[in-house]
């Protein structure tokens, strides 16, 4: 019987989880590809970064996509996961944006920053910011970095930790927020205008995965998403859609 049930949610339509936005947009293009190709796909949009790992984990989605590896890891390690990585996405950027000051170097001693208030999202903003020169970390430390590893921090910055989805909307009581494009962008922003310093598109964090649980990922409907999604017409997509923001990673 167990053996039947599979077969039959195998034959079903593959439930994709994105965060609202871009990747809502993405998985729009990808659901009309893989249409074509004899795939259906039903996407679930979730306004956080926490419940589409929750609902992965306990069945209600196939796979997700909208996350960076770092993240999946940390929320394994957090929550007794068992949610790994089966392929890239696209490459998005964390920036740091401001709507008081048009320069890094505007930015007064005892500026206020926002940052995520999740650990690994807390992290990559510390390195974003300090590979700006704003502050210098511990040597070292990298994807555990917190605020009490700021070792030099010259203009004396104070740090208040917001929701990742929240950030956008702090910039009108912060000198300056550390964004992800995927908030950045349905707020108006431009990761590559509008940036006040630009993650590396190289960096650990900035490559999004799809992720599947352990025990689903030979699911041969994933390896079929899969060739949809790393396909020309969502590269089109992206490049035409998000010039500057958004960069594919396959």
């Amino acid at each position: 019987m167990a053996g039947m049930a599979a077969t039959a949610a195998q034959d079903g339509a593959l439930r994709v989880g994105v965060t609202a936005g871009p990747h809502a947009q993405m998985g729009d293009v990808v659901k009309k590809v893989a249409q074509e190709q004899g795939l259906s796909v039903e996407l679930i949009e979730f306004s956080d970064f926490i419940q589409p790992n929750a609902a992965l984990d306990a069945g209600d989605l196939d796979i997700n996509v909208y996350q960076h590896r770092p993240f999946l890891e940390s929320q394994n390690a957090m929550r007794g996961y068992r949610l790994v990585p089966v392929a890239n996405g696209v490459v998005q950027q964390m920036g740091i944006y401001s709507r008081r000051h048009k320069a890094l170097t505007d930015l007064p001693d005892g500026a206020l920053i926002a940052i995520p208030n999740d650990p690994t999202n807390g992290a990559r903003a510390l390195l974003v910011l300090q590979a700006a020169k704003l502050i210098t970390l511990k040597d070292g430390v990298t994807v555990t970095a917190s605020l009490f590893d700021i070792e030099d921090n010259p203009k004396k910055l104070k740090f208040v930790e917001v929701e990742a989805a929240q950030l956008s909307h702090s910039l009108a009581d912060v000198d300056a927020a550390a964004v992800n494009s995927a908030y950045a962008i349905p707020a108006g922003l431009s990761p590559s205008k509008d940036s006040l310093a630009l993650e590396d598109q190289n960096a650990e964090f900035a490559v999004v995965v799809i992720a599947a649980r352990e025990d689903n990922k030979g699911d041969p409907r994933i390896a079929r998403f899969i060739k949809a999604y790393q396909s020309d017409a969502l590269k089109q997509f992206v490049e035409k859609t998000f010039p500057g923001a958004y960069t594919v990673a396959w």
